[in-house]
């Protein structure tokens, strides 16, 4: 179901879609591909919102940068000095962090409008095409990302992409998940299947080491509560997969909700959302954002994101629903 949901200042529509299956409601919106909302019910049946977000589209316009629930690219996550190497020729992107590329860039995939059409009867496809230049990424690219509910309700994102010239890509939602369905989201239990995660200089640019969590605060093999102070990119265990692998699980104890992650990307950010600002507070959210290893183009040892002409950019990732 398709409904206006706002207009922007140059007249352009943005319309909400709404996808309803085994007790989960999710609404996507075609500005940034947002998921604005994903209710599903606890232990006892209630139903709350479990992701951050607005009422209306004036809020996403007035929030940009926590990106809330978006689809982020071209690059998700960041690129270092806002440049990277390809074929012998340097890159110059937008920096818009610091002296850095975050999120695609000033006006990336999130502040995009994407066409939309039905996805069978439990989903959406988003479409656009990002022109050659565009926040200074080389290559025409096609884009599409489609959001469905399957039969247990879980919500399925699947991308792809192909390119007129090599490029750069990565991928990912930036939903931040609250399973009480408001408040602080510290106390919720993480487990995480990752041993190692990629430590990261004071601009948040990882220093090329893949570090042992053994011992560390990193190390959620076990399911512990979150806390605090985490903006990392987790290295899976499982790797770059051809179909989704179950990598995560996050638990409220208060609701009994869970939210498990499956996904093919070999990567996974953990942000407890620390700077967030009014309307909202720090650690409302948690994000859990799979993607590949932040500014991946500039550190040849970490999984690669290039994609080129005659290839096809495939990624996907599952957000499953339960109590306990």
């Amino acid at each position: 179901m398709s409904e206006l949901f706002g207009t922007l200042s140059d007249g352009t529509e943005v319309h909400r879609w709404t996808l309803e299956r085994a007790g989960t409601r999710v609404e996507v919106l075609t500005y940034g591909g947002i998921v604005r909302s994903v209710r599903v019910p606890d232990r006892e049946g209630r139903t709350a919102d479990v992701v951050l977000g607005f009422a209306g589209l004036e809020g996403y316009l007035a929030h940009p940068e926590p990106y809330f629930g978006a689809l982020v690219g071209r690059y998700a996550n960041r690129i270092a000095h806002a440049r990277f190497p390809l074929d012998g020729a340097v890159y110059a992107l937008e920096p818009n962090s610091g002296p850095n590329s975050l999120h695609g860039g000033g006006r990336g995939f999130d502040k995009r409008v994407w066409e939309a059409k039905p996805a069978g009867q439990h989903g959406v496809r988003l479409h656009r095409v990002s022109p050659h230049g565009e926040e200074g990424f080389p290559g025409r690219v096609e884009v599409s990302a489609t959001y469905s509910l399957d039969a247990s309700g879980a919500l399925r994102i699947a991308y792809e992409a192909v390119t007129d010239a090599p490029t750069v890509i990565n991928l990912t939602n930036h939903s931040y998940f609250n399973l009480a369905g408001s408040g602080h989201a510290g106390g919720h239990e993480l487990r995480l299947a990752a041993s190692r995660f990629t430590p990261v200089d004071a601009d948040l640019i990882p220093t090329g080491v893949l570090a042992d969590v053994t011992g560390s605060r990193f190390d959620f093999r076990t399911s512990r509560k979150v806390g605090s102070g985490y903006d990392h990119n987790f290295v899976l265990d499982k790797g770059a997969t051809a179909a989704p692998q179950e990598v995560a699980e996050l638990h409220d104890p208060a609701s009994g909700r869970t939210l498990t992650v499956s996904t093919t990307e070999p990567g996974l950010q953990l942000y407890t959302a620390d700077h967030l600002t009014e309307p909202f507070a720090p650690v409302d959210g948690i994000a859990l954002e799979t993607q590949h290893f932040p500014d991946s183009p500039n550190h040849p040892d970490f999984p690669g994101t290039e994609l080129r002409p005659g290839r096809v950019f495939r990624s996907e990732t599952v957000y499953g629903f339960g109590v306990r």
